[in-house]
């Protein structure tokens, strides 16, 4: 019999907290939980030498300090992908206390198999029984006390995002004991064979136990061989060698014949625990849900949510109502006059006046553009994004998408950076280490820094085009034209095959306030930390450009290619702040904008010029931290002259045209 009492502690190491770690596929509701059980204490970080983020957590459980860690999705113990093998380390060598293994309860029998192998590989396991909200509209019936009795572990039924089961689940953490002995699941006489086989002569110290670690070794599971060859020391070669004799005796049915008796493992537990009515109901989430993903009514929907929840909401509402009034209301025509003022009578040296409330002020620019105009945009588009993030309606987006994206080398799964590229190119950008191959990453990377304006930037940009419907048609038609493209070539160039594309569909359901609401403030919090010192610094740059006069030579020196592209002297300015952030550029446009020193065609060619400008600071250095810096050179590079080349083509289009 496995057990995991001589692998895990019952009490805590005096000073250390207790760990508990979240397991289970995607999109089953683990993040949910996690937060549910850690509040605002959260860290994220990448796991050591890899590019795969974990977050952690600290909660107070029962008296008992608990440190929370979600790991990344994993559909079972022999690992493919990097985020799965990152979840089996975070297993192996961090050793939780216990291991919650969250599932879907509407696909209770296909995530059942992942459950089975965490107990045989002797972990202290509690099942989280999921959704199981939708699974009752759907009719379906779950026997959580027999599915208790049959696997011999803690079982809870829950609803994490309405809250259901979340005392229950700290409760069963807090009192979790781990019994002497496990459930044994029995496999057929030949596959027992081979296990006692390969489990018989191991005399290392594992965290997992034998049992599963034979049949991840029969599985030809590089690290666990490697593990194996460092635990094993002089008795390797001959565990080693019953290895390879096995293997190549069941070289053609070895894995077939595994799945199969899982699944039957499976069916047998499920039997009497799971029922579903004759005629199953089909909910109105359902029909919505495959409404999403067919073409002819999914495209439809999405123009719908880009046109209320973008246009209106961020471009209308944010960009237009919100900024009005705080950058005209309240900055210009009360703040800025009364800390101006202030500066004035409190510091008697000009020089340094300009410093603070001069053009360039940290106060009268950078605050004023950080506060009064990004600060609406970012706000409302996070809302945006986090609302529609807890319908579940993304992955459904990225089922829509998949088959255009794979001609442009991508897969659905890379919508979700590029969804959120919308909100901070920066955040996004590093979001791409979760795609599937180092070419998808580049791909993503590359369209991100190219054709994705952030939402800061896209806000002023509908802001400013809203009033010229034509214009703000022709940016659109641009950028969308211009993703494709430079998808298209991108994925001719670059060497190696689309990876297939999977993902767990999560219900789709009517979004909580309270999470809408957290993850807005979660992010804003992330996003006002990183431009607002941005924001200042870029403001000290220019005031000594300025004073310096290095200011007015730049501007002197980019005057001939903003003619060439049609564009006043002025307009260089915008895109010398578009140096240090895309969305500090979209600003500086929207100042010339409102002084009237630009046409209908101009402004449509400076938006997409600046559109396609060259990434920020804060989007090169993560772009350098995760691809490169010859990468992300040659990214840049390319960018920016892709940028002024663009916007020379459509400008002499639009003069020939007269269409604006």
């Amino acid at each position: 019999m496995a057990t995991c009492c001589s692998k895990q502690t019952e009490t805590t190491i005096s000073g250390n907290a207790k760990k508990v770690a979240l397991v289970g596929n995607p999109n089953v509701g683990k993040s949910v939980l996690f937060n549910a059980l850690t509040g605002a204490y959260v860290t994220v970080s990448n796991y050591p030498g890899t590019s795969v983020e974990v977050a952690r957590g600290s909660a107070l459980i029962n008296g008992q300090q608990w440190e929370v860690i979600d790991t990344p999705g994993m559909y079972s113990i022999h690992t493919i992908t990097e985020e799965e093998r990152v979840a089996r380390e975070i297993l192996l060598h961090e050793r939780p206390d216990v291991v919650v293994h969250v599932l879907d309860a509407r696909n209770l029998e296909r995530m059942l198999a992942m459950t089975i192998q965490l107990i045989e590989a002797g972990l202290p396991v509690i099942l989280v029984v999921n959704i199981m909200d939708e699974a009752e509209r759907m009719g379906l019936a779950i026997d959580l006390k027999l599915l208790q009795q049959k696997l011999g572990i803690p079982v809870i039924g829950a609803a994490t995002a309405r809250k259901r089961g979340i005392d229950e689940i700290r409760m069963a953490i807090s009192a979790y004991r781990c019994p002497c002995e496990q459930q044994r699941f029995e496999y057929s006489r030949l596959l027992e064979r081979d296990i006692n086989e390969v489990a018989g002569p191991m005399q290392g110290e594992y965290i997992l136990s034998r049992r599963a670690l034979a049949l991840l070794l029969l599985q030809q599971d590089d690290e666990i061989t490697e593990m194996a060859r460092n635990r094993e020391g002089d008795g390797y070669p001959q565990l080693a060698e019953k290895v390879r004799e096995i293997a190549f005796d069941r070289r053609e049915s070895f894995h077939l014949d595994l799945s199969l008796e899982r699944n039957e493992m499976v069916r047998q537990i499920v039997n009497g625990v799971f029922s579903a009515p004759e005629k199953r109901v089909v909910t109105f989430a359902e029909r919505l849900s495959r409404l999403a993903v067919q073409p002819l009514t999914g495209i439809p929907m999405l123009l719908i949510v880009l046109y209320f929840g973008l246009y209106q909401f961020v471009g209308v509402f944010g960009a237009g109502t919100v900024v009005d009034f705080l950058e005209k209301q309240i900055f210009v025509d009360i703040f800025n006059p009364w800390i101006t003022a202030t500066v004035k009578a409190l510091i008697p040296w000009e020089i340094i006046q300009e410093l603070f409330v001069g053009e360039y002020g940290i106060i009268t620019l950078g605050i004023r553009y950080a506060v009064g105009i990004i600060l609406p945009i970012v706000a409302t588009f996070f809302i945006f994004f986090s609302f529609l993030e807890d319908t579940g309606y993304f992955p459904r987006l990225a089922l829509l998408v998949d088959r255009l994206f794979k001609y442009i080398g991508l897969t659905g799964r890379a919508v979700i950076p590029m969804v959120l590229g919308f909100g901070c190119d920066t955040m996004a950008t590093m979001v791409t280490r979760t795609l599937e191959t180092t070419r998808v990453r580049i791909i993503a990377t590359l369209l991100l820094a190219l054709a994705i304006p952030c939402s800061a930037q896209l806000g002023v940009i509908l802001g400013l085009l809203s009033k010229a419907p034509g214009a703000l048609m022709v940016w659109g038609v641009c950028m969308l034209l211009l993703f494709i493209v430079v998808g298209l070539l991108a994925s001719k160039v670059m060497p190696g095959e689309p990876p297939m594309f999977y993902m767990e569909i999560p219900p789709m359901r009517l979004p909580q306030l309270g999470n809408v609401l957290t993850k807005t403030y979660t992010r804003m919090q992330w996003y006002f930390m990183e431009i607002l010192p941005l924001f200042i610094l870029a403001s000290v740059l220019l005031w000594l450009g300025k004073i310096t006069g290095f200011f007015d030579k730049m501007i002197t020196a980019m005057t001939p290619v903003m003619a060439s592209i049609g564009l006043p002297r002025e307009t260089a300015v915008a895109f010398i702040f578009g140096f240090f952030r895309r969305d500090y550029g979209a600003a500086g446009l929207y100042d010339l904008q409102t002084k009237g020193l630009m046409d209908a065609r101009q402004l449509t060619v400076a938006a997409v010029t600046l559109t396609l400008f060259i990434p920020c600071v804060a989007q090169f250095l993560v772009m350098k931290n995760e691809r490169g810096w010859k990468t992300a050179s040659a990214i840049g590079l390319f960018v920016s002259l892709f940028a002024y080349g663009s916007g020379y083509v459509l400008n002499k289009f639009l003069l020939v045209t007269g269409i604006l």
